[in-house]
């Protein structure tokens, strides 16, 4: 037994030795001069390629290096210099002599001479079993040479095992995949997983967001111990998730291939690396070996009251329904995130009183501590007069792409001190709110004004007994999606109060299935079937549209069915037309409903014809690989044909995420007596009252009133013009990307991806006694631009491509009622005009001289326009409208 023991040990103890005696990295030999060549180059083009080739550079030069230094007790421990020499700087892609901007220029004149001579000065690495352990260079030198020397210095690093681990080089700490096999190393750098300090910001929404595929290959082949050649492949792909072909790549290559070797300089005695390096030059320091940040300074560059005032005429309203006026705002957006509070105030007073409300779009979406401080200064809240400019801020405000804490304590701030117009106060309650649910988004829910603001809305409706203050609350939780409102919602969807009602189911609509407590679903019940009290119309289908959102049980569909033939007049026909809508369209509850209808007690003759003029639909608006669109129209008229509510929705869906793009409602109440018609069970008592509500990209506007009691009515009926009623109008930042990738070769590319949207959405209600005709319309105008830029700038050289694409469309949503006859005549129509979508790529090349490059390439498509299909009884009665009206 312990002649066996004793066999094992020394078994341990041989596999110990050999094991430390093996290479872990490339070993360099003493007083041998290793000679590369040695090219960085970098491409940068739209996604697929183009055939006239990307723009970008090539740099490439001579390498020797040789060993400098050894630990006595590990062969794995080495200092080594390397020297670049023989430089030359060329085009990436072949160019005609026209094109070809670097035609007669040396590389001196390119670099300078100073960065030239800084270039070519010997540096050190200290590699410890094949791992950067310490780069020495000259803090003096320019930064954009430091990260040339630590890209090259990243390609020496690698191990000889197969295995995954974690290392620092130039892109930061990351994770790295090695596959070895004979004279061959494979080393895939997993570059998500890459920590570096300098971070960017993106959309919150995935929808509107940007996608990046990223990958890293580099192979060695070896060649006694040391490369004979490295292949480096780094590749960036970022898109447009809602339109992936408006889309640009980053392609980043390093190639060291050894051209030779011959009689170098002997190892220099030492005890430690940095008593070696100083030795060698007292000037020599461990800089890092990850890359620098490169402040790129734009000479000729216009300052921002002159940008201002070349983009100030695109910037007017008669211009907000053209492509021009979000590519200016995009672009004023950039120039203002690189201004002083100053330089922004400056622009802000100088703007015309027609075009500063968009001055102020840009400015809130810039989202910089100067662009917020500018706005806060500029805009006086106890001056009554300035609604439209501090209601745009605060909407701005709410579509921010990537908020932060101080924003919200901005308007914190705010709304505690006096404020003249009552709804702002409201406004800044509710954007409050979203701001709220975006931080939490981020992970931002336990930030300290976060905390306090979840505070004050949770406690918000239980304070007051102001009806209008417990909505503006309402409102406010609605936007924030806090888990913690749930049970706020289901105690007032049972409130006396119809208002609080419709808040507060339409807000428990927009919950994760999964947040669907049992309670919830019994007070939702209880309110539809109206177990405890009678509730008006629209709350009751308010309630039954979040109980088939909500992943509804057998019996509670059910009784759904079971109750059609007992509801008011036009309820049945709502019901019924919501029912058979989530059948056609296959909603999420379309399973269960399809089992209950196997009972012909609840699907029978006597149920499935009821007719009416309410009704609910569901559609696409269009459908593609990269987004799907749908529509919903509900409508739901009282007993006596007159508009109760009218609700639109636009949903879209990408990469498995949905994004609420639009929902425009109107809700009217009380104007049986202008036709002396007699109100349904319920409503008897209500106040004559007419409004808009509005949701745009997720955020929940403050509602709009068009007329509220009889007196307001009859003022406004008389001076009615038909004109729209503005709802919302503006300037809004809908995509926002930007971030740095530091490519392995030393360069550094710059994406920034914006998009744009130019909105106006109005809402009107008018009805004529004489003609005994009511028409509702929703107006929605926009115009889109999204931009992807991606730079590569040296700061001697500059090279970038930017795709974008551009559209203007028209959406109107129009109902029309003749209540001269009965039943009466309804049509809805729902049109989009012809609108065409413009795609530019745009490459270009510039150097520090002057001299430049540039190609641009367009596209232009025409979408045709087209009346949405509503359901056949719809077209019918439309028919018989427009007849009559003839």
């Amino acid at each position: 037994m312990f002649a066996v023991v004793l066999f094992l040990l020394c078994a341990a103890s041989s596999v110990s030795a050999s094991t430390k005696s093996a290479a872990a990295g490339p070993r360099l030999h003493n007083n041998q001069l290793y000679k590369f060549s040695y090219t960085a180059e970098v491409l940068l083009d739209k996604a697929k390629g183009s055939k006239e080739g990307g723009a970008g550079y090539k740099i490439s030069s001579e390498v020797n290096i040789n060993l400098v230094w050894r630990d006595p007790s590990s062969k794995d421990d080495q200092l080594i210099q390397l020297a670049i020499s023989n430089v030359k700087i060329e085009h990436v892609s072949p160019r005609s002599e026209k094109k070809n901007i670097l035609q007669g220029s040396t590389v001196e004149s390119i670099l300078g001479k100073s960065k030239l001579a800084a270039l070519t000065k010997p540096f050190l690495v200290h590699l410890k079993n094949g791992k950067t352990k310490a780069f020495y260079s000259y803090w003096t030198e320019p930064a954009v040479i430091k990260n040339l020397k630590r890209g090259l210095a990243s390609l020496l690093q690698f191990q000889l095992q197969t295995g995954k681990v974690v290392e620092n080089d130039i892109s930061g700490r990351c994770t790295v995949q090695y596959q070895a096999a004979k004279d061959q190393i494979t080393r895939t750098k997993i570059l998500d997983t890459c920590q570096t300090s300098e971070s960017g910001f993106t959309t919150h929404s995935k929808v509107l967001g940007v996608g990046r595929k990223s990958s890293s290959v580099t192979v060695f082949t070896l060649e006694d111990g040391f490369i004979r050649s490295a292949v480096a492949e780094e590749t960036h792909s970022l898109a447009v998730n809602a339109r992936r072909s408006t889309a640009a790549k980053v392609v980043s290559r390093q190639i060291l291939i050894k051209t030779g070797k011959e009689a170098g300089p002997l190892e220099v005695a030492g005890k430690d690396v940095a008593g070696v390096v100083k030795s060698i030059d007292g000037k020599l320091a461990a800089v890092g070996v990850v890359a620098e940040k490169v402040k790129s300074k734009c000479k000729g560059c216009p300052t921002l009251f002159e940008h201002w005032q070349a983009e100030q005429k695109q910037l007017e309203p008669a211009s907000l329904s053209k492509a021009s006026a979000p590519r200016s705002f995009l672009a004023l957006i950039q120039s203002i995130r690189k201004a002083s509070k100053d330089e922004i105030l400056k622009v802000l007073k100088s703007a015309s009183k027609t075009s500063l409300p968009q001055v102020v779009d840009a400015v809130t979406s810039s989202q910089t501590p100067e662009s917020l401080d500018a706005m806060i200064e500029f805009l006086n809240f106890t001056d009554a007069k300035g609604l439209v400019l501090q209601e745009r801020f605060l909407y701005a405000c709410g579509f921010a792409s990537h908020p932060n804490e101080r924003m919200l304590q901005a308007l914190l701030d705010i709304s505690k001190g006096k404020i003249a117009s009552v709804e702002i106060k409201e406004s800044i309650v509710i954007i409050m709110g979203a701001l709220v649910h975006k931080l939490c988004l981020k992970g931002g829910c336990n930030l300290p004004t976060v905390v306090q603001v979840k505070k004050m809305i949770l406690g918000g409706p239980d304070s007051t007994k102001v009806e209008s203050e417990v909505q503006v609350y309402l409102l406010a939780l609605k936007n924030s999606l806090l888990p913690e409102a749930i049970p706020i919602f289901t105690k007032y969807a049972e409130s006396e109060v119809g208002s609080y009602n419709t808040i507060a189911l339409t807000a428990l609509q927009r919950y994760d299935v999964s947040l669907m407590t049992s309670e919830v679903k019994r007070t939702v019940n209880r309110i539809y079937h109206q177990t405890h009290r009678i509730y008006e119309k629209n709350v009751r289908v308010a309630a039954a549209d979040v109980i088939l959102s909500s992943n509804p049980s057998y019996m509670e569909v059910k009784n759904l069915l079971l109750s059609i033939g007992n509801l008011p007049h036009e309820m049945n026909k709502y019901m019924l037309s919501k029912i058979q809508d989530n059948l056609r369209f296959q909603l999420p509850a379309s399973k269960v409903i399809q089992e209950a209808l196997k009972d012909t007690v609840s699907h029978n003759y006597d149920r499935f014809s009821k007719v009416g003029s309410s009704s609910a639909f569901s559609g696409f608006m269009a459908q593609s690989a990269d987004l799907t669109s749908t529509y919903s129209l509900d409508i739901l008229y009282s007993g006596s044909g007159i508009l109760r509510r009218s609700n639109m929705n636009i949903y879209g869906a990408s990469k498995d995420a949905m994004l609420h793009g639009l929902q425009v409602a109107i809700e009217a109440q009380g104007l049986e007596s202008l036709i002396a018609a007699t109100p349904d069970e319920g409503e008897e008592d209500l106040e004559s009252f007419a409004g808009m509500s509005a949701l745009l990209f997720d955020v929940q506007l403050r509602p709009v009133t068009f007329f509220k009691g009889y007196s307001d009515l009859m003022a406004k009926m008389f001076s009615m013009t038909g004109d729209p009623m503005n709802v919302v109008k503006g300037l809004i930042l809908l995509t926002d990307h930007s971030e740095v990738l530091q490519l392995q070769s030393g360069l550094k590319a710059n994406a920034e991806f914006q998009g744009g949207l130019a909105i106006d959405i109005s809402g009107g209600m008018e009805i004529s006694l004489w003609y005994r005709e009511s028409k509702t319309s929703v107006n929605n105008r926009g115009a889109l631009v999204v931009t992807g830029n991606v730079t590569v700038d040296m700061d001697f050289l500059r090279a970038g491509v930017e795709v974008s694409f551009e559209t203007e469309a028209s959406l109107d949503f129009i109902t029309t009622v003749q209540f001269s006859e009965y039943p009466f005549l309804v049509c809805m129509q729902m049109d989009k005009a012809t609108f065409p979508v413009r795609e530019y790529l745009t490459k270009y090349e510039h150097m520090s001289s002057g001299k430049s490059s540039l190609l641009r390439k367009q596209r232009k498509l025409v979408v045709s326009g087209s009346e949405f299909p509503l359901h056949q009884e719809n077209s019918n009665m439309c028919k018989r409208v427009f007849d009559s009206s003839w």
